[in-house]
């Protein structure tokens, strides 16, 4: 019985030390086949991380105006009989735009200087007579007042008879033409649109955080995309003295140099105010950035290990970083980063730290400072 049970202890023992054996087996080779199959290389792009010089700015939305800009309307109601311009000339202040017809007014103003030579005739007749005592103060007063009422309706008749010659009320330039010789128009009818250009205006707003930061006589500088690669420079002349209630927003003024009119009212543009002396801050392209909710990171390829040997890969390691201001394409890095780092700038979606790198530069993302729009 004794023999019976050692040979079963045994039997057992050994079942169980094979079973062990074959699981301490298997664990050792699934060890080696992982390190031997780790993480698959992944192909991205990288780029050192280095000091640029940085304007420090505030950026605006603005819309252009002209200094002096206004639509041409005739006060009177008339027929036009002639018109002196022509569509986008330039014009002098006082220079004639627009004549209506006149004749019945020029009429009436040739009768008023008649009854107004008349009266002064009467009017010295009667000192002539005052002084010789023939005739009262009394009659000699209502002479000078029939003269002085007379003058007066000539004068208002001149006034009507010059509203009928439309003249330019300042230096400018015309837009086109809405009216034609022979037609009526009403004292509400548009003419045609004149606009002192040079120098031009741009309003913008900025949020009221950054009022501290704005002064009249900051340089401003505009873009638009009506000329890529083109920047208008000014100075601010005025700001608002209110906040916009409904935006938190403060206006301001700036005015530009428009020379060849290539700026023209109503366009859109960019903003750029200048504020304090230029810094040198580290960048980056900010598709080099990944934010969550723990904060911003960049992956930065670490170099291989020594006993790796020469043919090992870069691997990636993610840090996390501090940004600040952007500009263009480009982030400032304010901490997490020392320059000369060589970051991802693209392809992180399918890094994890320890992936092995294959830096293909052939295709760079944008890392402009100063992109324009492109249609394509």
């Amino acid at each position: 019985m004794k023999k019976r049970m050692f040979i079963m202890l045994v039997s057992v023992a050994t079942v169980f030390g094979a079973i062990y054996g074959f699981q301490v087996f298997k664990a050792a080779m699934m060890k080696k086949w992982l390190s031997g199959n780790g993480l698959p290389p992944a192909t991205v792009t990288a780029m050192a991380a280095h000091f640029e010089q940085w304007q420090p700015q505030i950026t605006a939305v603005g819309t252009l105006r002209a200094v002096n800009g206004v639509d041409i309307i005739s006060e009177k109601p008339g027929i036009i009989r002639e018109i002196a311009f022509k569509s986008g000339d330039h014009v002098k202040a006082g220079q004639l735009l627009l004549r209506l017809d006149s004749e019945a007014e020029l009429a009436k103003l040739a009768a008023l200087k008649a009854a107004t030579e008349l009266a002064t005739i009467i009017y010295q007749r009667d000192q002539a007579q005052f002084n010789e005592k023939t005739i009262s103060q009394a009659q000699l007063d209502i002479a000078l007042a029939d003269l002085k009422g007379k003058k007066a309706q000539q004068l208002e008749q001149q006034a009507i008879v010059n509203k009928m010659e439309i003249r330019a009320p300042f230096d400018g330039t015309l837009g086109i033409s809405r009216v034609s010789v022979g037609q009526f128009i009403s004292s509400a009818d548009k003419i045609v649109s004149l606009q002192a250009t040079d120098p031009i205006v741009v309003d913008f707003g900025v949020p009221q955080r950054q009022i501290a930061l704005l002064k009249a006589g900051q340089r401003v500088r505009l873009t638009t995309n009506s000329y890529e690669g083109r920047e208008f420079s000014g100075r601010i002349r005025a700001i608002n003295a209110a906040v916009d209630a409904a935006t938190r927003n403060i206006q301001a003024e700036a005015v530009l140099a428009n020379t060849d009119d290539a700026l023209l009212p109503g366009m859109f543009a960019n903003v750029m105010i200048e504020r304090g002396a230029p810094e040198q801050l580290l960048t980056l392209p900010q598709t080099a950035i990944n934010y969550n909710a723990y904060g911003a990171t960049v992956f930065i390829a670490r170099p291989p290990q020594a006993a790796a040997g020469d043919k090992a890969l870069p691997v990636a390691e993610q840090v996390f970083v501090t940004t600040g201001a952007t500009r263009g394409d480009q982030v400032a890095i304010i901490a997490g980063l020392q320059p000369g780092t060589q970051v991802i700038t693209s392809g992180q979606v399918k890094l994890r730290n320890g992936t092995p790198l294959i830096i293909d530069n052939s295709v760079q993302p944008a890392n402009d400072a100063a992109p324009t729009p492109q249609e394509h």
